[in-house]
């Protein structure tokens, strides 16, 4: 863990690099899935995902949460700009649920390269598994890394004598403290609490369906594979090995099927035998869902939390994960995407038998204990995040239900082309 005693480690605690990933769905102005090609062909900072309808922006990297949101800001213009200069005008569909589906067919799969055979059996492999229509659940991803500064400094505490080494064990045991305690995101950034019940029936559009959740991608119902994964994390030969036994049975077809909320990425394209021989780049968080209140798809402060949220984890003891206990921590990543969460108490691990609403209050006063000396945006940020726990009103999910939760796809159209005429 990060020796915060030190004077240098302290001074640098807040280092870090930031980058993002944002998938949103191109629509109609009638709420179903555009059929065009994909609009940024060659584009290396705007791609699609599973289906070709599905834009993902890939910003670079930055050394400040500002900057990175700036740049998803920028990017998501972009794609604005261009939907409304469209031979029929396209709206960017602004919340992590899919607007109407009539059918499989209306999800159009993505134009892969026909040489690359792979990635077409990949994607094949995934719809039989899956289905279609869990695919087009989008969200965002958090790329967070540690300042090189800050690693040397720390490393010059440790007891590790190669560098890469002890760099690997940070990020693995910070990926152990993850699962035991990043639920916190998942509930802080939840809002998509409503969907259309053509998700669940075909052919019934138009029903506003809410089943009790916060976040649909995020909960039992959202992107999870049919196995509870168990990992190892002992280093990062122990962890990338056991991500490779899911490989070796079959019950996943790569290691990019792992559909868990963190993840540990190597420099480069993200392969496992990359991880296993180039060590880790940097920690990716998965579960945050696309907030339809900002231009951006997310709020500034939600990404300093996320910041504040790891370096604190990576200062804490590594939690003890038995296979029992990592059953649990999965089960409460999907119980926090629960619209309630007053509801029923959970084992938390390093807090005890409580609800939701309950440890984050304490797990946030922890938090404003252990940044104490740091400036007072720190105190400001936990302020705003620790009141959704105080006051459930205050959480995405809560105000996106009572704006959308009367006809979703219709006032989600209307707000989708707001937001385009307030970005062009």
């Amino acid at each position: 863990m990060l020796h915060i005693d030190n004077p240098e480690v302290k001074k640098l605690l807040l280092k870090g690099n930031f980058g993002l990933e944002k998938e949103s769905l191109r629509v109609t102005p009638y709420g179903f899935f555009a059929q065009t090609p994909h609009p940024f062909p060659g584009n290396h900072n705007i791609v699609y995902d599973y289906c070709e309808n599905q834009t993902e922006i890939n910003t670079p990297v930055f050394t400040s949460p500002e900057e990175a949101v700036e740049s998803l800001y920028g990017f998501t213009k972009d794609i604005q700009q261009k939907l409304t200069e469209m031979p029929e005008p396209e709206l960017l569909w602004p919340f992590s649920n899919p607007p109407y589906i009539r059918n499989a067919d209306d999800i159009p799969n993505g134009a892969f390269d026909p040489n690359k055979a792979y990635e077409r059996d990949y994607r094949s492999h995934i719809e039989n598994r899956y289905g279609k229509y869990k695919m087009c659940m989008c969200g965002i991803h958090v790329n967070f890394s540690f300042a090189d500064e800050l690693l040397q400094a720390d490393f010059a505490c440790s007891d590790f004598e190669d560098f890469r080494e002890y760099k690997d064990q940070l990020y693995v045991d910070l990926a152990a403290n993850c699962t035991a305690g990043a639920w916190l995101m998942t509930a802080v950034t939840a809002a998509s609490p409503v969907m259309d019940s053509s998700y669940y029936e075909v052919n019934n559009l138009g029903e506003t369906l809410f089943m009790g959740l916060a976040s649909t991608r995020c909960s039992s119902l959202g992107y999870w594979n049919f196995f509870s994964p168990l990992l190892d994390y002992t280093d990062i030969k122990a962890y990338t090995k056991s991500i490779k036994n899911y490989v070796d049975m079959g019950l996943i077809k790569a290691p990019s099927e792992l559909y868990f909320p963190i993840r540990l990425k190597p420099p480069g394209k993200n392969l496992l035998q990359r991880l296993h021989d180039e060590g880790v780049c940097h920690i990716e968080l998965r579960m945050v869902d696309l907030n339809p209140l900002e231009l951006a798809g997310i709020n500034l402060l939600d990404l300093k939390f996320a910041h504040y949220l790891l370096v604190y984890l990576a200062s804490q003891p590594k939690v003890d994960l038995s296979l029992k206990y990592q059953v649990e921590c999965i089960q409460n990543f999907k119980d926090a995407a629960h619209y309630d969460l007053d509801a029923g108490k959970r084992n938390l691990p390093g807090i005890g038998v409580m609800t939701f609403a309950e440890a984050g209050i304490r797990v946030i006063d922890r938090m404003k204990e252990f940044y104490k000396d740091f400036q007072e945006e720190v105190q400001l940020v936990l302020d705003f995040e620790q009141s959704k726990f105080y006051n459930q009103k205050n959480r995405y999910a809560w105000k996106v239900r009572q704006q959308f939760g009367e006809d979703f796809v219709k006032r989600g159209l209307e707000h989708a082309k707001q937001q385009q005429e307030a970005m062009v």
